[in-house]
């Protein structure tokens, strides 16, 4: 399994066997869910830099599912959302192509951006997934990023206690996509 994201993913500010990537690699072993899980997630990535490597990591990982974590950056620094939405495609189409399964978490901005803007932005996550016919996380963040005490001092990152309510929050769109040996 690949996990392909920004810092959310990459444990940014805290320790990264805290982060919900190692909490979701311990979960699939516990629960006897024969995967390996790499995390190719960095820190500041936008949609365009993860289309520009999303081969060679498929590539090096051959994996059977993708978790597509990108965009927070992306609308972060304001940037067109057709274009968010080009890369964003480009990733789950490099993926399908290999033969993986894909699901794509979304993301959402503050309001301070402009209502016409978040808009866009949130539902841009829908549209790829409905277009590629992936299934959907629509907030990556939900329950945490409306809790300032699971936000690290930057408001941005969550802190090591919203970890676990993020993987709950992947885990409800992953667990489906999951197989064990011997299912077919």
């Amino acid at each position: 399994m690949l996990v392909f994201g920004d810092s959310l993913s990459a444990a940014y500010g805290i320790g990264a066997r805290e982060g919900w990537v190692t909490l979701l690699e311990e979960r699939l072993k516990r629960e006897k869910f024969d995967y390996s899980v790499v995390n190719a997630s960095i820190s500041g990535e936008t949609t365009s830099g993860g289309a520009a490597r999303i081969e060679e990591a498929l590539s090096r990982t051959r994996p059977a599912l993708v978790i597509v974590a990108l965009g927070g950056n992306d609308g972060l620094r304001g940037l067109p959302i057709a274009q968010m939405k080009a890369s964003l495609s480009r990733i789950v189409e490099s993926a399908q192509r290999r033969g993986a399964r894909v699901l794509l978490a979304g993301m959402r901005m503050p309001p301070n951006y402009g209502p016409q803007y978040t808009r866009e932005f949130e539902a841009a996550f829908a549209d790829v997934a409905r277009r590629h016919k992936v299934p959907l996380v629509p907030f990556l963040l939900q329950g945490v990023a409306d809790r300032r005490e699971l936000m690290q001092p930057d408001n941005i990152h969550p802190t090591a206690a919203a970890q676990p309510l993020m993987l709950e929050t992947v885990w409800k769109g992953l667990r489906p996509l999951l197989k064990k040996p011997g299912d077919r």
